[in-house]
Formats: structure tokens, sequence, C-alpha cells
């Protein structure tokens, strides 16, 4: 049987630098629970070794950098435990934001390269790394609301400091972006040629890194080698000629108004008419959710998103909606959902209300990341 997970170190002229590749092609590189441990380990035991100066996560193959979660093993879990807690989907929701929090928060920098198709739990990896190479192949969505589910892996913060209020936009619609616009909004800050992926782990190994403990010369001798990667021709994004629209709809007084207020945006854009689609499609429930996750969210710090996220994640999966959509689009494959409501006015705010109370009485990641959430 094939790794999921391959780990290994490279020598360079000076120090080492340790490499995870996401290896299964066939699921476009998705995370499992082993998965998600193995990389965390790894990342434990080289922020303790000093002869490693940064990481390197890359995704096998040229189709995706990780299309997300094992969205088919959580559903598994979670449609054999209705009544009660869901211990393989739970697990994997505190194990994965307990990885993304540590590459959020690692001392040596991590380099991400952002290949071909990121969604979801692959997004997760990628936001909290210090260097984010995107290529011209990228693709980036967080398609949750298709499958009755909401952003996560810290999306509560870097959504809600995107620009014009494009990070309620892309939630709610599904929208998928490419190079540029994953650039405008702060999800890449570097770019390379898909084709310089070798040539780049080459040049790595050229290096005269510092020790591991030396962050900001290592990340200034990344910094310098990346300069000479940018694709120079990126394609044309869409996000910026749309933000003040975009902004204006999202910008509305509820929910209900800002729905209709990109609904009603226009312009020669097939993908626009695209993300209208897909937030007409889309789980009038998980709109709610999304829409107070981000209101409620607005003024966490990091450690407080993962909070409200793992209490928020352990409430939707214990719910029918996820296990609805994801039967719908990934199981069966019929793509007609039968969601709990049909319009979003039909969705009962003493409903929406329970999903943001906890369910335990301590949250599973309160002693890992011991800031709490505020206001709760």
């Amino acid at each position: 049987m094939t790794d999921t997970v391959l780990v290994h170190t490279r020598e360079a002229t000076q120090g080492s630098i340790g490499i995870i590749t996401l290896n299964s092609e066939k699921t476009l590189n998705s995370l499992t629970l082993g998965m998600v441990q193995t990389i965390r380990r790894q990342l434990l035991a080289w922020q303790d070794d000093d002869t490693i100066a940064l990481v390197l996560i890359e995704g096998a193959g040229d189709r995706a950098f990780c299309a997300g979660g094992d969205v088919q093993q959580i559903y598994h879990s979670a449609i054999s435990s209705r009544n009660g807690a869901c211990e393989y989907a739970e697990s994997f929701f505190q194990e994965e934001y307990r990885l993304d929090y540590l590459i959020h928060t690692f001392t040596k920098p991590v380099a991400c390269w952002v290949n071909g198709i990121v969604m979801g739990g692959g997004l997760g990896l990628v936001a909290g790394a210090s260097h984010r190479i995107g290529t011209e192949t990228t693709r980036i969505a967080m398609p949750e609301i298709t499958i009755g589910l909401y952003p996560d892996v810290g999306a509560t913060y870097f959504l809600n400091r995107m620009p014009h209020k494009l990070g309620l936009f892309l939630g709610l619609t599904a929208a998928s972006i490419n190079l540029s616009d994953a650039a405008y909004v702060g999800l890449i800050n570097y770019s390379a040629p898909a084709g310089k992926r070798s040539e780049f782990l080459h040049q790595l190994s050229q290096q005269q890194w510092q020790s591991g403990t030396n962050r900001p010369a290592n990340s200034a001798i990344l910094d310098e080698l990346l300069q000479t990667y940018a694709v120079s021709a990126p394609p044309a994004g869409n996000l910026e000629v749309l933000a003040a629209d975009i902004e204006a709809a999202c910008g509305r007084d509820g929910l209900k108004e800002v729905i209709a207020a990109i609904a009603e945006l226009d312009g020669d854009s097939a993908w626009l008419r695209k993300a209208q689609r897909g937030l007409q499609a889309g789980s009038p429930l998980a709109a709610w959710l999304i829409y107070e996750q981000l209101q409620r969210g607005a003024n966490l710090d990091l450690a407080g998103a993962f909070q409200a996220e793992c209490l928020l994640s352990t409430n939707v999966v214990r719910y029918p909606e996820f296990t609805e959509g994801v039967r719908a689009l990934l199981i069966e494959k019929d793509n007609t959902p039968k969601w709990q409501f049909p319009r979003i006015e039909d969705v009962p705010a003493k409903l929406i209300e329970t999903f943001f109370v906890a369910p335990w009485v301590r949250n599973p990641l309160s002693g890992l990341i011991p800031t709490p959430v505020k206001g709760k």
C-alpha cells in the first residue's frame, strides 16, 4: 500500500529542508485523519530539530495540491452516529485544526507549493504557511455550502480579513478563484511556473540556510529565491474588477438582503454567473451558518477562531443537512440534495442558534490552544 504522506529531508549547501508530500493522487491528495496526524507529528519533530531550516509542503502529481478532507469518510462516520457523537468525523476536525494552527504558528518558514486544485482542508494547510506559492494552474475554492457545511480550517479568521467583504462572498457562492484572485485576497503571496517545481526544489538545496532557530534569516533567503520565480503572465482575475460591487452587495444589512444583492449583480462575467448559481443551489441552512460564522467571529483571534470552528463543526456533522449534501453530490451523485429548508426565509432563527451552543462542557481545543473564545 502506498504511503499517503511522504516525508524526507533534503540536504542543502548548509542546513536541511524538511519536505512533506501529500501522496494520494487518486483522491486529489484529500486528507484523512491518519494523514493529518502524520503531518502534525512530523512538523512537531522538525520544529525541535535545529538542523531543519524550513519546511516545504507539496501535493503529488499535477492535478491538485489538496482537494480537502476525505469527506466520504466523514460522511460514513456521521450516518452511523445520527443520535450522538460522530467519533471519526469529530476526531478528524479536532486534529485537522490542531495541525492548521501549528502551521500558522510554526517557528520556522513553511512553504506550500500550491499547484492545481485546492479546496477546503487543503486551504487550511496553505493559509497558515509563511510562503504560499501559487502557479498558473492554481484553482482555490471553499465549496462547503454545496454539501451543507461551512468554510472551516481557520476560514473564520482568514475570510474575515479579506478586502471588500470578499470572504463572505466566496463562502456563500463557493466560487473558484485563480492565481491572480488568490493573490488579491492574500491567500497566495508568491508565484512560480508549475513546470519549475523540480528546479525550485534543486535551488532550495543550493542555499546556505542558517540554524533552524534563525527564522528571519531563512525567511529572507527564501524570499529572495522566490523573487526569481514569479509567473510572468498570470491569468486575468475576476475579483478585483468586481470588488466594489461585491462589497456593496455583501455590506447589506442581513443575510436575506445580501443574497438578494448578490443575485442582482450584473456584468459580462461567466465567472460571476457561476458564482450566483453556486449560492442558489447551496444549502439555505449552510448559508445562514456561514453568515453567522463570519459575523460572530469577526473579532476572534486565530486560536479563538479554531475553537469556534471546533464547536460549529461538531454540531454541523451531527445534523442531517451535511450528510444529505454529501449523499447528493459525492455518494449517489444525483446532484439533487433535499435540503431541510428550501428557502433562506424558511430557516428558523432558533435552529440557527443551536449550532453555536457548545455540545460539551469543555472545548476539545481549549487545552492545546489556551486562548479563550471571546464572547462564549
